[in-house]
C-alpha cells in the first residue's frame, strides 16, 4: 500500500492517511477484505508516530471503511449503503460548500470546479495514483 505524506502542507498526517486509504478504496486498489499493513509497521513506513496511525485507522473504522478482527489484523470493510441516497448527498454537503467557497477565494469559476471535479472522478475510476 503506497501512503505518501508531507509535512508542509497544513494538513494533519492521520487527516492525509485517511484520505488516502478512501482514495485507494474508491479508485479500487483496495478492495473489501484486504489486510491493512499493521499500525508500527505502516508508521515505520511513514517516519511517523505510531499513534498517528492509530488514530488514523479508528477515524477510518469510524467511518465504516475497515473493520478490525481482534487478534487478527485490520481490514477493508464490506461497503455498507445503509444511508438513504439523501442522506449521503447531505453529508457531502459540508465539503461541496468548503470546495465551491475555496473555488471563489482562488478565483476559480464554477465551469472549471465542475471540469477538474470530472477529470478527478475519471482519474479515480480508472484507479489511477493522483
Amino acid at each position: 500500500m503506497q501512503i505518501h505524506i508531507t509535512s508542509n502542507d497544513g494538513v494533519p498526517i492521520y487527516v492525509q492517511i485517511v484520505n488516502q486509504v478512501k482514495h485507494l478504496v474508491a479508485s479500487g486498489r483496495l478492495t473489501a477484505g484486504d489486510e491493512m499493513p499493521p499500525i508500527r509497521g505502516l508508521a515505520e513506513q511513514l517516519v511517523v508516530n505510531p499513534n498517528t496511525v492509530a488514530r488514523a485507522y479508528l477515524e477510518l473504522e469510524r467511518a465504516g471503511i475497515v473493520m478490525k478482527r481482534h487478534g487478527a489484523g485490520t481490514y477493508i470493510a464490506e461497503p455498507v449503503r445503509t444511508m438513504t441516497q439523501r442522506d449521503r448527498v447531505k453529508a457531502l454537503r459540508p465539503r461541496l460548500d468548503a470546495l465551491v467557497t475555496e473555488a471563489r477565494h482562488l478565483g476559480v469559476d464554477l465551469d472549471e470546479v465542475i471540469k477538474l471535479l470530472r477529470e478527478r472522478d475519471a482519474v479515480i475510476a480508472k484507479g489511477v495514483p493522483k
